[in-house]
């Protein structure tokens, strides 16, 4: 966080110096940058636009536009589907815009990433990264230690003790790393046995089936861990129709209504909640920062190799239970 707020410092000081100042920002309509390298125009390229989880990724780029005054746009298929994501980001690059934002799902995506950073086009990956790939930078989720705050809750939650199984999308880098989170918290108490890692394939109703599957092969589970949005409210479910509310704890991933609507019920224990609006609203700034303002780093950035940015930007989670739910429905 603290990296966070320095960056932050460190642009609104760039907006207030002579050249640069307020009244010489473009206006969002226009995308026409008036001071900067490229059109002021920032573009997010995601996939499962449809849940809900990526309304605040759809927040955060218009509460960019908002601040720095410049045209953003969120684009991408609707389900999870990399080809029409590869499609919309060659449209993406077809116009030229200051900074391309891409949630880095799969490595498929690294050759059109590379393609747009050749063209002169600086990309920052969100939420998930692509570290094989020309991205500049990295915003979002730390995602190891997310799950490792999920698996510590979890502990909490079944006293140190029991069978527990975690549910997440198999093959996605981020979602792994919380699943590797999740075992390092785990493994901290002798008495906890992960049985299972089940695949939802980011899908609620696969979700269930898998829930329930898992709660008849063991009915002596404790805990069921979800990495990922579609896992919490398909656990619940699977719990609920087996009439072990409360006997097994759930820790959700995410914050949609479903989840929240479950907390309060107490069919679902507690989520871990990324502050995910806030990584498109980073990644447009340092699109706005490379587009704007080169800092000094070296006499020569681009020779010595210095990117100029921050690499990585952990948004950080918030733990969300029956105490504070209420806060977070929309």
């Amino acid at each position: 966080m603290q990296r966070c707020l320095s960056v932050a410092l460190i642009l609104i000081a760039a907006l207030i110096l002579p050249g640069c100042r307020r009244s010489d920002l473009p206006t969002g309509a226009s995308g026409q940058s008036k001071t900067g390298k490229r059109p002021d125009l920032y573009i997010e390229v995601s996939a499962l636009g449809n849940l809900e989880y990526f309304h605040d990724h759809k927040l955060g780029m218009q509460k960019a536009s908002e601040l720095f005054g410049v045209q953003t746009e969120y684009k991408g298929p609707s389900e999870y589907d990399i080809p029409a994501m590869v499609a919309s980001f060659e449209l993406a690059i077809a116009r030229k815009p200051g900074g391309i934002a891409v949630v880095g799902f799969d490595d498929a995506l690294v050759p059109i990433v590379d393609k747009a950073v050749d063209a002169g086009i600086p990309v920052v990956t969100v939420d998930a990264d692509l570290p094989k790939s020309k991205r500049i930078a990295f915003v979002g989720t730390g995602n190891f230690n997310a799950g490792y705050q999920g698996g510590k809750k979890l502990a909490e939650l079944i006293a140190g003790q029991g069978k527990v199984a975690i549910l997440t999308k198999t093959g996605q880098s981020n979602l792994n790393e919380r699943v590797e989170g999740y075992k390092a918290a785990l493994a901290e108490h002798p008495k906890i046995s992960v049985v299972s890692v089940g695949n939802t394939e980011s899908d609620p109703a696969k979700a269930t089936q898998i829930a329930k599957s898992l709660l008849q092969k063991y009915d002596d589970l404790a805990g069921i861990a979800c990495v990922e949005a579609a896992g919490g409210a398909g656990a619940a479910t699977a719990v609920r129709e087996a009439d072990r509310i409360g006997k097994v704890k759930i820790v959700a991933m995410d914050r949609d209504n479903a989840v929240l609507r479950y907390i309060k019920q107490g069919v679902i224990q507690a989520t871990v909640a990324q502050q995910t609006a806030l990584m498109p609203v980073y990644a447009v700034m340092i699109l706005y920062q490379l587009n704007h303002l080169d800092v000094a780093i070296s006499k020569d950035n681009a020779a010595a190799n210095v990117p100029g940015v921050p690499k990585v930007i952990d948004t950080g989670v918030v733990i969300v239970d029956k105490d504070n739910c209420e806060y977070f429905l929309r």
